[in-house]
């Protein structure tokens, strides 16, 4: 059975509930069988570089079994046990998938972003109380291990580090040179460090200890979103599988080609895009050890589907616009879906894609803290463009006032709140007090509904909308202002690639909308007529921006998100600045960090200025600020 509409969903849910499917209970319970199925086929491909001649390193899922089970073994001789963590800091090579998977099934596995700055990096490993940390040998062109270093010397708890050398993946000069040039790490720290080859290969390819008999914590992502520090969330066996029983039933089969240059770092990657291969025995194919961002990535990206026939694609608004300013220069017939998450997408871009692709978009919606997937746009069935679609089987959703608490109407605009096998109830943060106040109980009184933080709507045919996030809203002296209204007004403007609307701190009304735009590429415009434009859109004079500004690039996470804390300190800087400019105040701020309780607290460089002086102004903001030493 296909997904094409409600019908569908209901016809598989009446099938059997969900505890009573035949699914299996841990990852490698569910390698194995895939593995059983499909032996020789390919499972994951992984380039070093992205020619679409380049060289290739291909497992088969009978190999990948085997390599997890050596990862495992290896954890284990290392004293992981369940309950303890294995953390990684990898850019996407196979060793980063098989990672993922031995540290499943060893103990509890924790990737970490790489883009992140080592005092993160070492506060996510003491965290998450990480006894192992796997990254990179310090390799030319990235400065993985460096950061990794650090971190460590930060994460006493870490005692030991393996290391990945990507030197193997290397021919001709290159692999001779390399050695030669490679950088040194600046930083020492007491762990053990361990060479990840030799170590591997010194393990047998059978497990060699017990694997779960029950469902548990198998997984650590952390997570800021768009609205702070990163939380780690806690991630069951039985959600990742849900993931991967949602790829083999709706998505793929053991012929599809998966094209995945996201970090599998980030739940889309590691928990949707390779869980469904899990469930499915579809092959996937991650392009780069940087993904979109690799060098040659996207001009080479159609040739890469044409290679390896790919059948879907995953992808994000800002990699559907980066690929639309090259031709497609391939034959990529085969090419069926592209599924597009993490962010809304502009109609116009979804046009300009199929037009010039002639594949169908789905986007969908997930979120980390559900374990992933939770809706899409039925592959079969009728496409609401700007919608998220309707929620997948076993997934019920609710619309719940911000004000009220009440279960919203049809098209009515609340809370988007999620119960599926992947929210774990009560406990979706390691940290106790991030799971206060995140739930809403179902009608027996428990708490089975994550609040998602995202606003949206139910239409009448039961598709999803999101319209903005709870956590962004910009509240204007007691006046709740959407940024989304402010950022699809500018995103309709010929000239605008991406918009970003925040609330900037203001004496007097306690915060005005404030915008920032990145242009498509050759394009120009002035901020004065974008303003105009602008007010031509929004429905309320409330919501105009104050302040408008031109980036080259706006900040965005790895998976292509606007990173508003960034923007968000960029316009307290500004806003501070100027009003102890105007002031003659001579102390500037110096930086604005996140701290854990106060959230944006903006660092002030006296500059000869007293604190009372940097008082007298600053009181009126609701901004926390303090004094640099």
């Amino acid at each position: 059975m296909g997904y094409a509409g409600i019908s569908d969903r209901e016809a598989i849910e009446q099938e059997a509930p969900w505890a009573d499917r035949d699914i299996a209970t841990t990852t490698f319970e569910q390698l194995s069988r895939t593995a059983a199925k499909f032996p020789d086929r390919a499972a994951v491909t992984f380039q070093l570089f992205s020619g679409p001649k380049d060289p290739e390193d291909t497992l088969t899922w009978s190999e990948l079994k085997d390599r997890t089970a050596q990862v495992a073994n290896l954890f284990r001789s290392l004293g992981i046990r369940e309950g303890d963590v294995v953390a990684f800091m990898l850019p996407n090579c196979s060793e980063a998938v098989q990672t993922y998977l031995g540290g499943q099934v060893a103990g509890i596995v924790n990737p970490i972003n790489p883009l992140l700055e080592p005092q993160q990096i070492g506060a996510i490993l003491r965290e998450t109380k990480a006894k192992v940390l796997v990254t990179l040998r310090s390799f030319p062109k990235t400065d993985v291990a460096q950061k990794a270093a650090e971190a460590v010397a930060l994460a006493p708890n870490v005692k030991q580090v393996i290391e990945v050398d990507l030197h193997r993946y290397l021919t001709g000069a290159k692999k001779l040179i390399v050695p030669l040039i490679r950088p040194k790490n600046p930083v020492e720290h007491k762990a053990k460090v361990i060479a990840w080859d030799k170590a591997v290969a010194k393990q047998p390819k059978e497990l060699q200890f017990m694997d779960s008999p029950t469902d548990r914590v198998a997984a650590y992502f952390h997570t800021g979103g768009t609205t702070g520090m990163p939380k780690v969330a806690q991630h069951r066996y039985s959600g990742i599988l849900y993931n991967a029983w949602l790829g083999d039933r709706l998505l793929f089969n053991e012929t599809d080609v998966q094209i995945c240059p996201l970090p599998m770092f980030h739940v889309f990657a590691a928990i949707v895009s390779l869980g469904c291969s899990l469930g499915s025995g579809a092959q996937v194919v991650f392009p780069t050890p940087q993904g979109y961002r690799g060098d040659g990535v996207f001009d080479n990206f159609w040739k890469l589907i044409e290679r390896y026939r790919v059948t879907f694609m995953i992808t994000v608004p800002t990699a559907m616009s980066a690929l639309m300013q090259r031709k497609v220069d391939a034959d990529i017939s085969s090419l069926k879906l592209a599924f597009c998450g993490s962010a809304p997408l502009p109609l116009e871009l979804y046009r300009r894609f199929e037009e010039a692709a002639g594949v169908t978009i789905c986007e969908g919606y997930g979120l980390t803290e559900a374990t992933c997937l939770v809706s899409i746009n039925p592959p079969e069935g009728t496409k609401k463009v700007g919608s998220i679609g309707l929620a997948f089987p076993y997934t019920d959703v609710r619309i719940m006032s911000v004000e009220t608490h009440a279960p919203c109407g049809v098209d009515e605009i609340g809370e988007i709140c999620v119960s599926n096998p992947g929210v774990s109830q009560g406990y979706t943060y390691t940290e106790a007090d991030k799971n206060k106040n995140l739930y809403y109980d179902d009608d027996n009184g428990k708490p089975t509904y994550l609040r998602t933080g995202d606003l949206g709507r139910i239409d009448a045919d039961g598709y999803l909308w999101i319209t903005g996030r709870a956590k962004d809203l910009i509240i204007r002296g007691g006046h709740n202002i959407d940024p989304a209204e402010i950022e699809e007004a500018l995103a309709g403007h010929e000239a605008v690639a991406f918009a970003g609307a925040i609330g900037q701190p203001d004496s007097h009304a306690g915060e005005l909308p404030c915008a920032y735009v990145e242009l498509v590429e050759g394009a120009t415009v002035t901020e004065a007529d974008l303003m105009e434009y602008a007010k031509g859109k929004i429905n309320e004079r409330a919501a105009y921006p104050k302040h408008l500004e031109i980036l080259p690039e706006l900040p965005k996470t790895a998976v292509g998100k606007i990173f508003k804390p960034d923007l968000r300190k960029r316009a307290i800087t500004r806003v501070f600045d100027t009003a102890l400019e105007a002031k003659g105040v001579p102390a500037r701020v110096q930086e604005v960090v996140e701290d854990k309780k106060r959230g944006l607290v903006a660092r002030v460089a006296a500059n000869g200025a007293t604190q009372d002086d940097v008082s007298a102004v600053l009181s009126e903001y609701t901004v926390a600020w303090d004094m640099a030493e």
